[in-house]
């Protein structure tokens, strides 16, 4: 099916349309058509991918319902009604699994008979939190991103409290301004920086947009027409640099058995 054209004439014919979804090694299948199109094209697939030596894994592959869902590189992809109407959407979530990961990444660096440096492991919060949060920022992940930054902050009080011997009230004391407002939990310059700023942002399909590797021109061998080759200038610098210009033959070596000539020349 590698047109829209072509599957919305199927379409029109009652006839089944299918389409791949593609990351590396992984990939999903979106049929068009009823439950028993589906053992149809499964059979095809494996058809395909045994001259390559693949076979499909019965335990991952699974056939399922959109408004069922199915997970896919950490997304939950399901067909639900939106709230408060009687439209049905296709909604990226973030799947359980990724969450767990994450909030045991914070477990452990969070541990109550910690000893590590707090700027150590704010860093390091940092990183895990801000890494996780980017790669999902496409989903409908806002209320996942303010719980995972008060699953942090509460760590990370706690694990001062149990080090420090603190109560609330001196917790209060130290992260409070005068007015009452908490103010963020520092380590000199190094602070926790927010989930919840960074930005949720739908994705745009671009793959029409992404630029041809061919765009500049035919490539010959990995390189662009009259693109010096790099094993060329590399022998010519590696000649320069024992003092033979180029087109100078180097003077040979002696062979294994010949021991070099002095300056009168006997060997």
């Amino acid at each position: 099916m590698p047109t829209e054209s072509r599957r919305a004439s199927r379409r029109r014919k009652g006839l089944p349309t299918w389409r791949l979804i593609r990351y590396a090694d992984d990939f999903v299948i979106l049929v068009h058509g009823t439950q028993g199109d589906t053992p149809a094209l499964r059979a095809e697939i494996a058809a395909v991918l045994t001259p390559l030596g693949l076979r499909l894994s019965e335990a991952k592959t699974q056939v399922v319902h959109m408004a069922d869902g199915f997970d896919f590189l950490g997304f939950r992809i399901q067909w639900r009604r939106k709230r408060g109407s009687d439209q049905w959407y296709v909604y990226t979530f973030i799947a359980d699994r990724p969450i767990r990961s994450l909030k045991a990444k914070i477990r452990a660096l969070t541990r109550m008979s910690s000893q590590m440096e707090l700027g150590y492991v704010l860093t390091r919060l940092n990183q895990a939190m801000h890494g996780w949060a980017t790669y999902f920022k496409h989903a409908v992940a806002k209320g996942v991103f303010c719980m995972l930054e008060n699953f942090a902050w509460r760590r990370v009080v706690r694990m001062l409290q149990t080090r420090h011997r603190w109560n609330w009230t001196d917790v209060r004391r130290r992260f409070t301004t005068p007015s009452g407002q908490w103010r963020p939990i520092t380590a000199g310059e190094i602070a926790l920086r927010p989930v919840s700023a960074i930005p949720v942002t739908r994705y745009r399909y671009r793959g029409n947009t992404i630029p041809s590797p061919l765009a500049s021109g035919p490539r010959l061998n990995g390189r662009a027409r009259g693109e010096p080759v790099a094993g060329r200038s590399a022998r010519r610098v590696r000649r320069e640099v024992r003092g033979n210009g180029p087109g100078v033959i180097p003077a040979p070596r002696p062979g294994p058995t010949q021991r070099p000539a002095d300056e009168s020349g006997n060997r």
